[in-house]
């Protein structure tokens, strides 16, 4: 029988608790379930009035991976949804936005990776977020993407932009900052501008063209998230990796001392205590006051 939780209010329907989802470390299906309930009051805002894709991966990151970007079969209609365009030859489609505690229990029984896009349902012609991933091409690491994030910091910050990292749950760094009165296309001209002006400041360090010929040692420096269509690992997800690894919110000093590829890997168990040290570190976002125009 199919255990059913009580969340506000709303009756939950969960599946396979004990069912291991991370061999490596033995993570079950209901310790992810305990992650994502607990962790809610950061991951929340940060999904609110966002419509979201999910990376599902049901069996663990062994298993099959599929992203789900229209509302599932079987939703709740408690569930809020909302009609977003994906593009002018696709029209629209029906997606998932997760306001509340219940839905994000309920979306979490899917085990999914929760992924973003860069604007809000109700304004999707105005960038309020802006995002470059950096990815590091092998023998490249995370402390390569440190060196490149510490440069983007500098030049945002000549045109009044403040940017916060994370890490991307995997092996390399998310930059966001807040931002307002562009559209997505600007904001990717933007974005894209950066990435050509750092390979310009670091050409034997950064990328900005995705060609994998290009990127063995190098950091890439993906402006693309940016466009109106395209999503992004969400703060405070986990992702579909070996072990429960999460998308974690991470201090400019934790970034500047980073000397190893393990020095910002964090896994579901860290996220509580790194919530009661430093808070969310990526509230700043959530604060329209600090939002900044694009030069």
């Amino acid at each position: 029988m199919t255990p059913i939780t009580e969340v506000e209010g709303r009756r939950v329907s969960l599946s396979n608790l004990e069912k291991v989802l991370y061999p490596e470390t033995g993570f079950t299906k209901g310790e992810l379930l305990h992650y994502y309930a607990t962790t809610a009051g950061a991951l929340l805002p940060h999904l609110r009035d966002r419509a979201v894709s999910f990376l599902r991966y049901p069996d663990g990151p062994d298993g099959q991976q599929f992203f789900t970007k229209n509302v599932p079969p079987g939703t709740p209609d408690w569930v809020t949804t909302a009609e977003v365009l994906r593009s002018s030859s696709e029209g629209p489609a029906r997606m998932v936005v997760v306001q509340d505690l219940p839905s994000l229990v309920w979306a979490a029984n899917l085990v999914t990776e929760f992924h973003t896009h860069q604007w809000l349902v109700q304004s999707p012609d105005e960038a309020d977020r802006l995002v470059f991933d950096l990815d590091p091409g092998a023998p490249a690491t995370v402390v390569q993407c440190c060196e490149v994030a510490l440069w983007l910091r500098e030049r945002l910050a000549v045109d009044g932009i403040e940017a916060y990292p994370k890490t991307a749950g995997s092996k390399g760094l998310h930059l966001l900052a807040a931002v307002r009165g562009s559209s997505p296309d600007r904001t990717s001209e933007y974005a894209k501008a950066l990435a050509v002006e750092a390979e310009r400041a670091m050409p034997r360090l950064v990328v900005h063209r995705m060609t994998k010929s290009l990127r063995p040692g190098k950091v890439f420096v993906d402006w693309s998230q940016n466009a109106a269509r395209k999503t992004t690992a969400t703060p405070y997800t986990l992702r579909a990796r070996a072990a429960p690894l999460v998308s974690a919110p991470v201090t400019w000093e934790e970034v500047e001392e980073c000397d190893g590829p393990g020095r910002l890997e964090f896994l579901a168990d860290d996220m509580a205590p790194r919530l009661q040290d430093h808070g969310d570190l990526l509230a700043p976002l959530l604060d329209p006051g600090r939002a900044a125009p694009l030069p």
